[in-house]
């Protein structure tokens, strides 16, 4: 049975004097603490609750955004059963300023199936994922005016065991690497705020769906682009009639690598090579060289080709393997370098997206169920954008550039001198000066009770 517990000394003690202890547990903070406490500092954990459309008619006295917070502090520190949640947070400090926990009541597992059904049950998957697009978009954005004019669009392939078809609507296809693989796929557009992405933007479906089938909608309806804005691609997304909509109707500009069988490439390329004014790659890439080729409309063309929009390109010839890439945009005013610099924000990606499956467990489902399954990645998702989040701060930001595992790996766990007690329906929190004198003031059968805590 799943059990809230709020914050109150006084009726803690008066409990322990009835002979009534349920647990006890040593204060201590983790890299995971740090970043949760400066979500709550900034009001972010109240997005949680104002974006939460409750649909309970019973139960209610669950709060389903506390669940959601403990959940995301259990993914964050990469306890991925729904069984984890309880004392996900033993910082006193945390707990103190939120004021409530949740503990598990029977000792048998917080989050059993049972226990999800009653808590999500009457959410779809979709309704999840929707969630996490609402709290984002027009709660934690909004908040910290926060509104990027760079974006990144990739679809991720989560990959399940593929001979167990009980995984609910997962689906069977070939993935990048020729092999057959079963399960979902997720796409997202990620905003880029100075050195950090911010997924802003999420749709989720079945693995043989392809990657611009899934994302199409999101790209036309997306809250997350103003007029302006930049938008980069991989291959996978090339579609002539969405890059005329973004820029027609969007005022979005199209960032995207051509393909060698594409007719602009093989243009480009000849237009390159004739004109033969190179100048040397923006990175220092000594055997790379760039040029810029402009007016190739007319060689990528649309059914409605009336409509299509200008299109540019910067050319790239790595001379120590005579390779040839070439990347177009609707962006017409910018020159070769700034269209390879714009684009090359695009392969930090694909490092977060390692770190998410690897690191952050993204593929560790313990249930076949779609709700369940969604829940995880939904959590984990969150979990990562408070990891963005604080970097952006004043606390966070040393710790740009660096690999989320090595910070992990290297932090040094905090032991605080407080002790948190639970019992019922309320905990409270005794500095360790505060319980030495709590401890010696009492009676013989409390400090045996104590003792029977402390010892375990």
């Amino acid at each position: 049975m799943l059990k809230v517990c709020q914050q109150s000394k006084d009726i803690v003690l008066d409990k322990i004097k009835q002979g009534k202890l349920d647990a006890i547990a040593m204060s201590n903070s983790s890299f995971v603490d740090d970043i949760i406490l400066t979500m709550y500092n900034m009001n972010i954990l109240n997005c949680l609750y104002d974006s939460f459309n409750d649909k309970r008619h019973h139960n209610t006295h669950t709060p389903f955004d506390l669940v959601i917070a403990l959940a995301i502090a259990s993914k964050m520190k990469l306890k991925t059963s729904l069984s984890d949640i309880p004392y996900a947070i033993q910082d006193h400090r945390l707990l103190s300023s939120i004021g409530y926990n949740i503990v598990d009541k029977n000792g048998s597992g917080l989050m059993s199936e049972g226990t999800i059904r009653h808590l999500i049950g009457k959410y779809s998957w979709e309704e999840l994922f929707d969630y996490y697009n609402r709290t984002i978009q027009d709660f934690i954005m909004p908040r910290l005016d926060i509104k990027p004019n760079i974006h990144i669009l990739d679809c991720t392939n989560i990959e399940v065991n593929l001979n167990n078809d009980n995984y609910e609507q997962s689906t069977i296809a070939i993935d990048k690497h020729g092999d057959i693989a079963r399960g979902y796929k997720l796409s997202t557009i990620r905003g880029i705020v100075n050195d950090v992405g911010i997924i802003e933007d999420i749709r989720f479906g079945t693995l043989k769906t392809h990657d611009l089938a899934l994302s199409k909608d999101m790209l036309k309806t997306t809250k997350c682009f103003n007029s302006g804005d930049i938008l980069i691609n991989d291959r996978g997304f090339i579609s002539r009639e969405l890059t005329n909509f973004l820029k027609t109707k969007r005022n979005v500009d199209t960032y995207i690598p051509l393909k060698k069988n594409m007719e602009a490439y093989k243009i480009a390329i000849s237009a390159a090579r004739k004109e033969n004014n190179w100048s040397p790659h923006p990175s220092g890439r000594k055997h790379q060289f760039i040029t810029l080729v402009c007016d190739l409309k007319d060689y990528w063309i649309s059914q409605n080709h009336n409509d299509d929009v200008p299109i540019n390109a910067c050319v790239v010839h790595d001379t120590k393997y005579d390779k040839y890439y070439v990347f177009a945009t609707t962006d017409t005013k910018r020159s070769a370098k700034e269209i390879v610099q714009i684009y090359e924000l695009r392969p930090e990606i694909e490092e977060d997206y390692r770190q998410l499956k690897d690191f952050w467990k993204l593929e560790d489902f313990k249930s076949t169920k779609i709700n369940v399954i969604s829940f995880h990645i939904v959590c984990v998702l969150f979990g990562y954008l408070f990891y963005q989040l604080y970097l952006m701060t004043s606390e966070g930001e040393k710790y740009i550039g660096k690999s989320l595992p090595i910070i992990a790996k290297n932090y040094q766990l905090k032991q605080f001198a407080y002790l948190i007690l639970y019992v019922d329906e309320y905990f409270c929190i005794f500095s360790f000066i505060e319980f030495v004198d709590y401890f010696s003031n009492c009676d013989e059968q409390t400090k045996g009770l104590l003792r029977n805590f402390l010892t375990i």
